[in-house]
């Protein structure tokens, strides 16, 4: 039984208020009113007999004890969120051939936890799964060799085919672990090291360059790396930087304890992760994956991303309906 006064709307704000750092944002985020979100946090504080947030600070900052309360309140919404999901799981029964294809950063595990979902509830379906780089999923589909497909967004629009924003990537920054202590700052390390590129050949090596280009910034050419474990294992050993996103970052979990990231040091930028359907696609078909993959990333990779870099709040989230 919940503490009395401990409700799950409660938790559903704070979580929000925690990571827009204002009470607009969490009422936006929530659907409530300004007093109302003001509120809930009110009861919230008062059912545990202590502040979980410094409400002094604009924006507002976690107190030690609400950032250890917001860890438990993602795990437990994290699973409830799952578990309703799985009660209005999709109905696939009625497709014959299902061809998916779901971008690497997911392979660790959220890809096999879909698949399974997803063969739950096609009893009678063909299925075929592919797991590549962004790139070659877009080009499968141009090719409609897929039926659906997570992929980065490459921000062109293409012919025949239906976007659904899944979530929001950003990239940071990520070197061996002491690397800024050592030299001084991120700049330094920048300017110390030399950058370990992503394979320009793929499209977030593409998009990397592209931002770097606008920032005026020009480094020597003398790392281009294609697998990303690779690039995190070079990086986490002190030979160079990179550049990648918290999906990527947490896919090279067992060498977090020699890697170090940080917010990149010049304009911020993002890529958007999105499920890809082809237009004569059954139309509650895609929007049901969309909903259950967004569940999984917010389970699976947002919520232990957070954890381990709370300063990615806002800025790694699911695009709920956008």
């Amino acid at each position: 039984m919940l503490m009395k006064g401990v409700t799950l709307r409660g938790l559903e704000v704070f979580e929000a208020l925690a990571e827009t750092g204002s009470v607009a944002g969490a009422a936006t985020r929530t659907g409530l009113s300004q007093p109302a979100v003001s509120q809930q946090m009110r009861n919230l504080e008062a059912a545990l007999g202590t502040d979980l947030v410094d409400h002094g600070r604009r924006p507002m900052r976690l107190t030690p004890a609400g950032q250890s309360f917001l860890a438990r309140t993602r795990a437990v919404l994290g699973q409830l969120r799952l578990a309703q999901n799985e009660l209005t799981v999709m109905d696939l029964a009625h497709l014959a051939v299902l061809n998916l294809g779901v971008i690497d950063d997911f392979d660790n595990d959220l890809t096999p936890r879909l698949v399974t979902m997803l063969a739950e509830s096609m009893t009678r379906c063909q299925f075929k799964l592919v797991t590549a780089p962004s790139h070659v999923i877009s080009e499968e589909m141009r090719a409609r060799r897929l039926h659906l497909a997570v992929a980065a967004a490459s921000g062109q629009v293409m012919e025949g085919i239906v976007e659904y924003p899944l979530v929001r990537d950003p990239f940071i920054f990520v070197c061996g672990r002491g690397a800024v202590d050592e030299h001084g700052s991120v700049e330094a390390v920048m300017q110390a090291l030399p950058i370990l590129r992503h394979d320009r050949e793929q499209l977030i090596g593409r998009q990397i360059e592209a931002h770097l280009a606008r920032q005026k910034l020009d480094f020597p050419a003398r790392f281009e790396i294609g697998p990303h474990l690779s690039l995190m294992v070079l990086a986490s050993r002190g030979v160079g930087w990179a550049i990648t996103t918290p999906l990527g970052f947490m896919r090279a979990g067992r060498y977090h304890d020699r890697l170090e990231a940080h917010p990149v040091p010049f304009k911020p930028f993002a890529r958007t992760i999105s499920l890809l359907s082809a237009t004569d696609w059954a139309d509650q078909v895609p929007r049901d994956v969309a909903r259950t993959v967004r569940m999984l990333v917010a389970d699976m990779v947002i919520g232990p991303a957070l954890q381990k870099l709370p300063w990615l709040g806002g800025e790694l989230r699911v695009l709920e309906g956008e």
